[in-house]
């Protein structure tokens, strides 16, 4: 077609002119968007509507409104809740004027005592727990603590703990989403459990000493050199790479309040460098518990990621409320089947794997069998803090309800809780009160009847 014909630009002058609009956007919004909305706005102006009429356009705008706001929020409780506080008021630039605002936060007072609790009362050297709400991002409870330095700041925030294990759950995703495995696939592997060796990880020989696992066990029970060989067989750099930043590496997180990127680096070609990553052995990739909370809320969502939010709302001096949070979504890490399977090898991990002894007193807990859970551990030596980082992050969710936490410890020498005691505790904590009044109402119920 030609201009001269319909009256519109001709292909060259579109592209130019969507290119144009690509690079006159912020940063920030282009992470946020794909290309095929903007082309859907320029499509839209082009035929004659106006942008603010679109679907697309209000969302945008109503996206970028969010996201500054946000950011605005966060520059405010930078320094405070690096200290582990949470202002009840604050001073903000906003609309223009230089005001002091009320602040409410989504903090969940009984689960932020429960979380402070357990840390205080089991004292590892380095320690913090992170809950939301899986389905809105809403933070429930932040807690940290440091043995040697009870002003220590807030490790929740921070992104220099090794992944570890946990990277296990992209590798998994990326290998039953992209390449289509199954909870049931088989993966034949040499030598030990939870060493990686090159010499094992490189061999495709089958002998009578060669192991042979499914990947639902493989990732209860964290076996290296099976994820190794998983990604070698069935993944390419490209496919990690791709699943690492669906899960929110390589990539700012824009919660309302301040908290570090974490790093996934992927080594280009198949080789053993490629198979560290993938089953979460080296050092390079590196996550902070607020990312681990999200990685577990993303399964439990069906695949959705929210990101998390502290500031239910503000108010100006007059009362009236100024600033509402709400729920922001960025994307999808795996279709909702996808989520299913990848929900099956978490469960496994908590009913068979490495973290059922600390799960063993909630799964045997008749009144907890209506709640299904899972997670995912990790273990590795960090140098940021030095010691043993020790992960848990999962999920329960019952019909109504979803929850994901991020429980990490750091010890010098010895142990004093598992981490994974930490997520089962928090679980329990939840869900006592809701599963008390479920109980109260059917009471009522069959007295009724």
């Amino acid at each position: 077609m030609t201009s001269s014909e319909n009256g519109l630009e001709t292909d060259e002058k579109l592209m130019l002119r969507l290119k144009d609009m690509r690079s006159n956007r912020k940063p920030n919004l282009l992470k946020l968007f794909v290309f095929s909305s903007v082309c859907g706005v320029a499509l839209y102006s082009l035929m004659g509507f106006t942008a603010s009429a679109t679907p697309e356009a209000k969302a945008e705008k109503q996206l970028q409104s969010q996201i500054e706001q946000r950011a605005q929020i966060a520059q405010a409780l930078n320094e405070k809740i690096k200290n582990n506080e949470l202002p009840s008021k604050l001073h903000l630039n906003w609309d223009g004027d230089d005001e002091q605002f009320a602040v409410n936060y989504t903090i969940d007072t009984s689960l932020q005592q429960e979380a402070d609790r357990l840390l205080k009362a089991y004292k590892p050297d380095y320690g913090a727990i992170f809950m939301i709400d899986a389905t809105t991002g809403e933070v429930l409870a932040m807690s940290s603590f440091q043995r040697d330095n009870p002003t220590g700041n807030n490790l929740n925030l921070q992104a220099t703990f090794p992944a570890a294990s946990v990277f296990k759950v992209v590798t998994a995703t990326a290998a039953v989403d992209k390449a289509g495995i199954e909870p049931e696939h088989k993966i034949h592997y040499n030598g030990g459990a939870y060493t990686l060796y090159k010499k094992n990880v490189l061999s495709d020989r089958v002998t009578r000493w060669t192991n042979v696992i499914s990947l639902r066990d493989a990732f209860a029970r964290s076996i290296n050199t099976a994820f190794g060989r998983l990604s070698i067989e069935n993944l390419h750099p490209e496919d990690l790479n791709e699943y690492s930043n669906r899960f929110m590496f390589n990539q700012e997180i824009a919660a309302d309040f301040p908290v570090d990127m974490g790093v996934a680096y992927i080594p280009p070609g198949k080789g053993f460098e490629m198979a560290e990553a993938a089953s979460g052995y080296n050092k390079l990739n590196r996550m902070s518990p607020v990312q681990g909370a999200m990685i577990a809320a993303s399964v439990a969502n069906d695949g959705k990621v929210v990101v998390p939010y502290i500031v239910n709302s503000m108010q100006d001096k007059e009362g009236k409320t100024v600033y509402q949070g709400h729920t922001m979504e960025k994307g999808m890490t795996m279709t909702k089947e996808s989520a299913v399977k990848v929900r099956e090898l978490m469960e496994q991990t908590v009913l068979a794997g490495t973290s059922r002894r600390s799960f063993r007193p909630i799964t045997k807990d008749r009144k907890y069998k209506e709640i299904e859970m899972g997670g995912k551990t990790g273990h590795l030596t960090g140098d940021n803090p030095k010691g043993r980082v020790d992960w848990f992050v999962g999920y329960a969710l019952e019909e109504n309800r979803k929850i994901a936490v991020a429980a990490i410890t750091v010890n010098k020498k010895f142990w004093t809780v598992k981490s994974a005691h930490l997520g089962q505790s928090m679980f329990r904590k939840y869900f006592a009160p809701v599963i008390a009044a479920q109980n109260a109402k059917r009471s009522i119920t069959s007295v009724e009847n």
